[in-house]
């Protein structure tokens, strides 16, 4: 009986010894859920930095309000007999 329970304790300090300190360990596993919600958080950043310029080139595709407003905020650009003014701070 003594041998039995030798046997269990030194197959349990086996196991518990892979638990804490072997491949894939709790460590581990506390490291990689860090991990996957900040790639998770970086993801959702993407995907809206994503959508907001699905949205810039459907609105370029379709209105010229777009184009008109690039070609003045960046190139300067005025229509025909127009006073276009600039505040700048």
């Amino acid at each position: 009986m003594k041998w039995f329970a030798a046997i269990l304790l030194v197959l349990l300090v086996v196991l518990q010894q892979r638990l804490w300190f072997g491949k894939n360990s709790w460590p581990d596993y506390l490291t990689l859920k860090k991990e996957i919600a900040l790639q998770t958080q970086s993801n959702q950043q993407l995907v809206a930095k994503n959508e907001l310029q699905y949205q810039e080139i459907a609105d370029l595709k379709n209105g010229l309000d777009a184009i008109e407003e690039r070609a003045r905020n960046e190139l300067g650009l005025i229509k025909k007999n127009e006073q276009f003014y600039r505040l700048v701070d």
